[in-house]
């Protein structure tokens, strides 16, 4: 036997395998990647280098697991190692002039409105605005552990073996992350409602 040819074969069939997959589950790794990163263009980038990654490493993949747990294990490495990567950001206030390349002269940056964006829109309909708003405040261990057991249902021991750590900081990311999720989503609703007010 041709061992070229098998190997050829092998590969085209793992191909076949991982595009079925791909097209099972895209939707819902991007909804994923949407909750952890909090917009679209990131959400983006992440679900495709996951993607990538899942076929670099697809010969290790355990197939009587499932294949989204896996997915979901290495989105999330993706995700810490990217924000890790990050360069502390320094902010600054939009109504603060910036100065111009002379030295001399000052503008105001000019914010464009995304309100009327179908697509955020869409994306604002299928998970509140405010609970986004809660999820992007959350430290990123916090945030993936919140994500994977309330949105996504993986058990403990999934997210343990995603996350690489044991049942007991699951657990307390999950205790901690969740009590966070719920002061940051009542603080924002109450300040909507007292802006509510000021407006009657």
């Amino acid at each position: 036997m041709d061992i070229a040819r098998l190997f050829s074969g092998t590969i085209q069939k793992d191909r076949r395998e991982f595009d079925q997959l791909v097209n099972r589950c895209h939707r819902q790794a991007y909804n994923v990647a949407y909750r952890m990163t909090g917009n679209s263009s990131d959400a983006e980038d992440l679900t495709q280098e996951s993607f990538l990654r899942a076929y670099r490493f697809f010969d290790r993949y355990d197939r009587s697991l499932p294949f989204e747990n896996w997915l979901f294990r290495i989105m999330s490495r993706v995700f810490i190692d990217e924000l890790r990567k990050r360069p502390k950001l320094k902010t600054q206030s939009l109504d603060q002039p910036l100065c111009g390349g002379d030295g001399d002269s000052e503008f105001l940056l000019e914010i464009p409105d995304f309100a009327s964006n179908p697509e955020q829109m869409a994306l604002s309909n299928a998970l509140e605005e405010s609970l986004q708003t809660a999820l992007n405040a959350l430290p990123e261990e916090f945030r993936v552990a919140v994500i994977l057991a309330d949105m996504e249902g993986l058990s403990y021991e999934e997210i343990a073996d995603m996350m690489n750590c044991s049942l007991g900081t699951v657990r307390s990311r999950l205790h901690r992350g969740r009590k966070m999720l719920r002061l940051k989503i009542q603080t924002a609703r109450q300040q909507q409602n007292h802006k509510t007010g000021e407006l009657r």
